[in-house]
């Protein structure tokens, strides 16, 4: 099975929305659920550390996890298992965001680090890396900035956060955990979560992008993206295209709706190159009663790639077909929260041989120690069948479980 390599990261109970966290850096508790995802650097509820300097502030801020997974496989070969001491959903994160105020201007620059705990080394100390696959190893994901002003909107320019798929995995509940696709004999810096199980991986990716002023709780935002190279040419003639849109509403009964598309065309100029153009489209809402929140999702698009592992744009199976859902239910009790979530994704024609479906669910415990460490467990099952060399090289359908232990903290 195809393995996405950089998927995304979390955030804790008692922090800010990923969304908030990733635009306006500014402290607001709300639950894990909504939170906060590790994915953006963002961090928690507070800042670690902040100097100001006249009209200008710099905040460093970050998060750090580690779990213990035991995973057991089961395809026609019979069944695997292993364990390991891993990173979750998100890497650990270092964060140095600078903002300030200049004629008007509203104005942020953000520079994000993504480290890993991980490493598969025989020797105590000495992480080789066998097989030529990559240990523990540092990721810049975040690298841009913004200016703007609450009448003009925001416009932003560097490395961040893609839109389409931003909102489904900031709601995901495993950003706090592992989920599932653990992998935990190899050296990756995350885990999947439910990428790939009702979600594409939206991934960190170059752009140019501009946000609407709030309108009293709609806001959108529409950006050009670095092309992926998906044709094996070399060349990509035109930039991606992302946008969403969305509307938040507080009260007895608080939630969000939101809409969002994708776009890219292949040609190349190349008359030997077939060419198509890659689209998607996504629905997601989100909504609260007392202690209880649900989340819906769903997508479809034509040669985004392979869902059912997750990764946007890996298209070696040509103008493949994909669609998929996620639902999702957490309850709070104090400073504990509970969850179940389940997910589909599908992907058919193209070059594939017939329909391949995974799907997944998680059972999550995620209890707030203190505003700055949360305590998780989870139970995640998976399931996979369709075409071989998707699900597992040739080895038939897969039957996987995972149970995981560990914690995260946000400073």
């Amino acid at each position: 099975m195809a393995i996405l390599k950089d998927p995304l990261r979390g955030h804790a109970a008692h922090t800010p929305s990923i969304l908030e966290t990733l635009k306006t850096m500014k402290k607001q508790s709300i639950p894990v659920a909504t939170l906060a995802l590790a994915l953006i650097p963002l961090s928690g509820a507070s800042h670690a550390v902040s100097f100001s300097q006249g009209d200008a502030t710099l905040d460093i801020n970050g998060t750090i996890n580690g779990f213990f997974s035991y995973r057991t496989t089961k395809d026609d070969r019979g069944t695997v298992s292993n364990s390991g001491i891993t990173n979750g959903l998100l890497p650990g994160w270092i964060n140095f965001v600078f903002t300030t105020r200049v004629e008007d201007l509203d104005i942020k620059a953000h520079v994000g680090f993504a480290p890993g705990i991980n490493n598969d080394s025989s020797v105590v100390g000495l992480p080789i890396g066998g097989g030529g696959e990559p240990y523990s190893q540092i990721d810049t994901r975040n690298l841009y900035f913004q200016f703007g002003t609450d009448r003009m909107g925001t416009f932003k320019l560097g490395r961040d956060i893609g839109l389409f798929g931003q909102k489904i995995i900031l709601n995901d509940m495993t950003l706090l955990g592992l989920g599932g696709n653990t992998y935990a004999s190899t050296p990756f810096n995350t885990t999947f979560g439910m990428i790939g199980h009702g979600y594409m991986y939206t991934g960190f990716q170059p752009q140019i992008t501009y946000t609407t002023p709030d309108y009293s709780g709609f806001k959108a935002s529409v950006g050009v993206f670095q092309p992926s190279d998906f044709t094996d040419s070399g060349e990509t003639s035109t930039p991606g295209v992302q946008a969403i849109a969305g509307y938040d509403w507080k009260g007895s009964m608080p939630g969000s709706v939101w809409g969002g598309a994708i776009y890219q065309d292949t040609d190349t100029g190349l008359e030997d190159v077939e060419t198509f153009a890659a689209r998607g489209f996504e629905l997601g809402t989100r909504i609260g009663f007392g202690n209880f929140e649900a989340t819906a999702y769903a997508f479809t698009g034509k040669g985004l790639g392979l869902s059912t592992v997750g990764a946007l744009f890996f298209s070696p199976y040509g103008e493949t077909e994909s669609r998929g859902y996620f639902l999702q239910g957490t309850y709070k009790f104090g400073d504990t929260k509970v969850g179940i979530n389940y997910g589909e994704n599908r992907d058919d024609e193209g070059l594939l041989a017939g329909n391949n479906r995974f799907r997944g669910g998680t059972i999550g415990i995620y209890h707030s120690l203190n505003k700055y460490i949360t305590l998780v467990a989870e139970y995640n099952q998976e399931r996979a069948t369709g075409a071989d060399q998707i699900n597992s090289g040739g080895y038939g359908d897969l039957d996987t479980n995972t149970i995981s232990l560990g914690g995260i903290i946000f400073f």
